[in-house]
């Protein structure tokens, strides 16, 4: 029963033998009758085709766009926060009981408004008694001027007498600096960031009294990269778009002139105007900053793609239909696609099939068509 799978098996590796090695036998065989001729004619018309269909299978297919760079405006676009355009912690400069009431969080205050009131102590007696003493010494001037002027006195006696005159009035000088430090007043108009120091509470030299935010105008602050720092200029027009959606439009008040050593950017901030100071400190926002229009390409995300060293860049059919890979640098995304530079004026960008080629391929490109 087995023999027969045995003679079949070389039966099949008899006829593939002759069929592939001894080819030009059998043709020569086949060439004694007319069928034998026409037979060898198609083989021969068969083999002369197979070069051609392989050298044309060299190419890989792939589809390409003619894109054409265009003038955009050249906004450049950073994430950055709002700021308070000023902020301060109110600090007691003396040693005292606060004995005003507190100020709730939240309430407006105006330039030099009362926000904490200390007990003064002693310190009313103090100059009552630096003010008698400036008294006391301006006597002692007097007397020893006159004394002087008749010749029973030194030049002596009065520079001393002038000495104490000139203690006592800086003695009434200190003590009432010391009385006007009780009062402590609002530096400048704005928002009560916390309470004012509580009622009877003690607080030492350096003490919180309260701390203040003026919101109006409103700062945007962000940081832009070596690369784009020097488009940005002070004086341009800016705006940002809050996470709420809400824009806000103002100009670049400030641009860094050293970078942070850490991140390698530039602090840059916006000041935009808050009269109802609905925008608060501390809010996410997408800025655009107005800067010189430059050429670019819109394509879609899918076409791009990264090389061996990870750059970021597109493959292009250059001359002979032949890979190119082109690194570039992402200038804006939007819904129709993202906004590219790097690129030649004109250039056949590969959209489908990218990933499959390499530099130095060979391609079939397809062109296709453009809607837009």
């Amino acid at each position: 029963m087995r023999i027969f799978p045995v003679l079949t098996a070389a039966l099949v590796i008899t006829t593939l033998f002759f069929v592939i090695f001894q080819r030009d036998a059998l043709i020569e065989f086949a060439s004694g009758s007319d069928d034998g001729a026409a037979a060898t004619a198609q083989l021969s018309e068969t083999a002369d085709s197979v070069p051609a269909a392989d050298s044309a299978t060299d190419a890989v297919s792939v589809v390409a766009r003619k894109s054409v760079a265009r003038q955009i405006d050249g906004a450049v676009v950073l994430r950055g926060r709002t700021e308070a355009a000023r902020s301060v912690i109110v600090r007691a400069e003396t040693t005292a009981r606060v004995v005003s009431s507190p100020l709730s969080k939240g309430t407006y205050v105006s330039t030099g408004q009362i926000l904490c009131e200390l007990d003064p102590g002693i310190r009313a007696a103090a100059l009552l008694e630096a003010t008698a003493r400036r008294a006391a010494a301006q006597v002692e001037v007097d007397q020893a001027l006159k004394l002087s002027q008749g010749g029973y006195a030194s030049q002596t006696r009065v520079i001393t007498a002038r000495a104490g005159l000139e203690s006592a009035i800086a003695a009434v000088k200190a003590a009432e600096q010391e009385i006007g430090r009780l009062t402590i007043t609002a530096p400048f108009a704005g928002l009560l960031d916390t309470d004012t120091a509580e009622l009877g509470e003690f607080v030492s030299t350096g003490g919180t009294c309260a701390s203040i935010i003026q919101l109006d105008p409103i700062r945007i602050v962000g940081f832009v990269s070596e690369s784009e720092v020097d488009r940005v200029t002070p004086g341009a027009l800016a705006g940002g778009r809050l996470l709420s959606g809400r824009e806000l439009v103002g100009e670049v008040t400030y641009l860094a002139r050293s970078s942070d050593e850490a991140t390698r950017t530039f602090r840059v901030e916006i000041e935009v105007a808050n009269p109802d100071q609905a925008v608060r400190a501390g809010l996410t926002a997408e800025i655009a900053i107005s800067a010189e229009g430059q050429l670019a390409h819109l394509l879609p995300q899918s076409a791009l793609t990264l090389n061996n060293e990870g750059e970021l860049g597109v493959r292009i059919v250059a001359e002979g239909n032949i890979v190119e890979f082109v690194p570039v640098e992402a200038l804006r995304d939007t819904t129709e696609g993202i906004w590219i530079s790097g690129l030649p004026t004109e250039a056949d960008v590969i959209t489908v099939g990218q990933e499959y080629v390499t530099q130095g391929v060979k391609v079939l490109p397809t062109y296709q068509e453009l809607t837009q």
